[in-house]
């Protein structure tokens, strides 16, 4: 996420933290620096002189010359002054209207609009407890509709049928009497889009808009077009009251200027982001934790409300209870614990909330290969038989060879599989009426970590 700005703003900051004192000389130093890596990530020229100016200022305030810590004072100010920027705090989506409160998104195609509306609707349904429909007035490409259907369902939403030969506003009459009648919260409206603006786009969704009176409509905009995601979010301002914005493929090798742009741009708050590929990759946005990502901060709240999210406390429980009562931590328990780190998204996803210091210290670590590994770890263990997995102490020779048969690897890797198990139980062992704690801090000093990290919790290869 705004790799290349991240890099050049948290050197800036160990820099800055480092200043025994703050002068104007060097405060117009680090402004300078400051100023090249927002352009350099594609964030709009007039919004990088207003964020200059407005640092400056403070920065040469007493709160910064009269401070004990300047350097950590003048951090402060750039990271307080980036959350306002993007918008204080959370914009959350407004759904205050009688029902179905309608949701129009709009924008360009290929800013992920159609995903983003499933994404929507799983998260209203999961966070805020509501009944769901989609529907797609997207007559111009062919498997727009479709395509809303499928995710539609992943999503756990109801989709309303369209088709191509439709016209888009009988599209939305027909679906909001649908919603009306049969008692929906929110009816999502995805719309058309075009790989460039047009006369034509415009003016039918103004007529949408119109007919629908939408309480919210939402501007989809791709984080990685850089400064056409700034000419995009105008025209659209222009054309429609924006109520918000979600910025999508924020996981992607994107400058980072978009989400520091298209908010002072368009004047309406960031409401979501965009943050992987999968349904529930959509987070409400907070300025001040994307502030904190951008210093090299992490968003340390993120990785544990995903962490939260992802871990099944049932089975903690039973685990913690088998491991207390003396029964022997198998390689189902084993296997258990590896699918646990998929539900939390992966360790790339976790990684990137940590704080920059703390990944350094990783080294260039190569987190595709990690998380193969881990698919991989998945494979042995699922080759085995019950038996096997019950009492791996029968695993030998053999056994080994057909297990390393049926998971298309190296009989090494069952191996490898083998003694990581045997360090975890052996651990797993004296924990026996021991408490988390005891386990807690035994995990720094085990050498195979984690199911597929490495000694002190980062990936091992």
């Amino acid at each position: 996420m705004a790799s290349a700005l991240t890099d050049k703003l948290t050197r800036l900051v160990k820099e800055m933290r480092g200043q025994a004192r703050i002068t104007e000389s060097n405060v117009q130093d680090m402004l300078r620096e400051v100023r090249m890596a927002l352009l350099e990530a594609d964030v709009a020229l007039p919004v990088v002189r207003d964020f200059i100016a407005r640092v400056k200022e403070k920065a040469l305030g007493q709160e910064v010359l009269g401070s004990l810590k300047p350097g950590q004072t003048l951090v402060s100010i750039v990271n307080r002054e980036l959350a306002a920027t993007m918008g204080e705090g959370i914009a959350d989506i407004n759904l205050a209207a009688q029902p179905p409160a309608v949701i129009l998104m709009a924008g360009l195609q290929g800013a992920g609009k159609t995903t983003t509306t499933a994404k929507l609707a799983k998260h209203l349904i999961e966070k805020r407890k509501k009944k769901v429909l989609t529907v797609s007035g997207d007559v111009y490409r062919p498997a727009a509709i479709e395509q809303l259907k499928t995710v539609t369902r992943q999503a756990g939403a109801e989709w309303f049928p369209s088709t191509p030969d439709q016209k888009p506003l009988d599209i939305a009459h027909a679906a909001l009497d649908y919603a009306r009648k049969h008692y929906f919260d929110v009816l999502l409206v995805d719309t058309a889009g075009r790989l460039a603006i047009d006369e034509v786009l415009m003016r039918e969704i103004q007529e949408l808009h119109a007919a629908l009176k939408p309480i919210e409509t939402l501007f989809v905009v791709d984080a990685m077009q850089g400064q056409d995601a700034i000419n995009t979010a105008r025209a659209f301002k222009e054309a429609l009251p924006l109520t918000g914005i979600v910025l999508t493929k924020l996981d992607g090798d994107s400058r980072g200027g978009a989400a520091l742009s298209v908010r002072q741009v368009t004047g309406a708050p960031i409401k979501f982001a965009g943050v992987s590929e999968k349904i529930d990759g959509l987070e409400v946005f907070d300025a001040e934790r994307h502030a904190g990502r951008i210093l090299g901060m992490g968003d340390i709240v993120a990785l544990v409300e995903q962490v939260s999210a992802g871990v099944d406390m049932e089975a903690a429980q039973k685990l913690a209870a088998k491991v207390k009562s003396g029964d022997g931590f198998d390689l189902n328990d084993f296997l258990s614990q590896l699918q646990q780190m998929k539900q939390m998204g992966g360790l790339s996803s976790l990684m990137e909330k940590l704080p920059s210091q703390l990944t350094a210290k990783a080294g260039q670590v190569d987190m595709d290969k990690a998380e193969r590994d881990i698919r991989r770890k998945e494979g042995i263990i699922q080759s085995m038989t019950p038996l096997e997995r019950r009492k791996p102490e029968l695993i030998k020779a053999t056994r080994k060879k057909r297990i390393a048969g049926g998971a298309g690897v190296q009989v090494q890797e069952v191996n490898r599989l083998l003694n990581e198990f045997e360090q975890m139980q052996g651990m797993m062992k004296k924990m026996k009426g021991g408490g988390l704690m005891k386990m807690m801090k035994k995990m720094g000093g085990l050498k195979g970590g984690l199911p597929g990290m490495g000694g002190g919790g980062m990936p091992r290869f």
